[in-house]
């Protein structure tokens, strides 16, 4: 769990990250923040940006391999400039653009079947990785209030490159995982410089 403060640094770093791209003097603000306010601990996450609630970008990664301020900053550019889905990011969007990041626990590998994991979302949903034919694809738990039920399956199995059913393949492997979500409102900064 991060503080409000770290968190707030974490925001703060993948916005600065971002407008790094185009504005030269961020690249100061980056090299302070990437050294104070964010844990040095490994971590994984995704950082998700929307405009107006509509999907802009969204990177991330499922296993911790480098330090958070790292993961942070790396995943904010990506998202911005990197999502094969969207066009890079234009100085003039910024402004309206919120930013979320989620902070994920370690993926646990599902022991049940699909159908007890699809019980289990109901329940509480989580993060899920889908691993099957040798692809791979994730949903972030928040996507269970756009995607619920079998549907979230589904389209999860598309995103990976399979049949809509191969989520109940025998061979269909599962990991899941919590996030600690926290986001930024575009409003915030539509008065920056």
């Amino acid at each position: 769990m991060l503080s409000p403060s770290e968190k707030a640094s974490c925001l703060t770093l993948a916005r600065e990250a971002i407008r790094s791209e185009w504005f030269p003097a961020s690249q100061k603000v980056l090299q302070s923040l990437q050294v104070q306010g964010i844990p040095t601990f490994k971590a994984a996450c995704f950082v998700t940006l929307t405009q107006n609630g509509t999907l802009r970008g969204c990177i991330g990664t499922l296993w911790p391999y480098r330090s958070l301020a790292e993961d942070v900053h790396g995943n904010a550019r990506a998202a911005a400039f990197e999502d094969p889905r969207f066009s890079s990011l234009r100085p003039s969007e910024e402004p309206q653009t919120a930013i979320e990041i989620s902070l994920l626990s370690t993926p646990q590998l599902w022991s049940g079947t699909s159908q007890e994991l699809l019980a289990q979302q109901v329940q509480k949903p989580q993060g899920v990785i889908f691993r099957c034919e040798g692809r791979q694809a994730t949903f972030l738990p928040q996507v269970w209030e756009q995607l619920s039920g079998e549907r979230f399956f589904s389209e999860l199995s598309r995103k990976a490159g399979c049949s809509p059913q191969a989520w109940h393949q025998s061979t269909a492997q599962f990991w899941t995982y919590q996030v600690e979500a926290f986001a930024d409102p575009a409003e915030t900064f539509l008065n920056r410089p």
